[in-house]
């Protein structure tokens, strides 16, 4: 299986697969999610350490039964041949209702397939107001008009 855009990456199919990630992200659907990675990918998200599909999709089904109203905005850092660095926010409410912007990077390495066999992510938590939020377009793929990160100062 493909998943283009393919290494090595230039800047424009750098910035179309961080797209596509963020594209994915917020559809929310770990299922799908899981398919843009090896068999065998390794994570680290937060203090997890995650092994394969199976793993991977069993934790953003977890991710996103806690975490409600998500929404992400993925922003391109720098790449070269088969490694992209991202920086990212997203933001999403509790069960309580709080409203929280997780901002974080992310390292990715990806096989000749496009399919990533690496992602390390370090991520970090801020209690926000609910007038604080910033990404209110409907659930799904951001508008192409919707700010950036860097346009939204974050």
């Amino acid at each position: 299986m493909s998943r283009p855009p393919l290494p090595p990456f230039t800047l424009e199919s750098a910035t179309q697969k961080v797209r596509l990630a963020e594209d994915a992200w917020n559809s929310r659907d770990p299922a799908r999610m899981a398919l843009a990675y090896t068999p065998d990918s390794r994570w680290r998200n937060r203090s997890e350490f995650l092994q394969g599909r199976a793993a991977i999709e069993a934790f953003l089904t977890r991710k996103w039964q806690r975490e409600r109203d998500y929404r992400l905005i993925k922003e391109l850092w720098a790449f070269v041949d088969n490694r992209i660095g991202v920086r990212f926010a997203y933001e999403w409410r509790d069960d309580a209702g709080q409203s929280w912007r997780s901002y974080g990077n992310e390292n990715w390495e990806f096989d000749g397939d496009g399919l990533m066999q690496v992602r390390l992510a370090s991520i970090n938590d801020l209690a926000i107001g609910e007038d604080e939020r910033l990404f209110h377009w409907p659930q799904g793929r951001r508008p192409d008009d919707h700010p950036s990160l860097s346009a939204l100062g974050l």
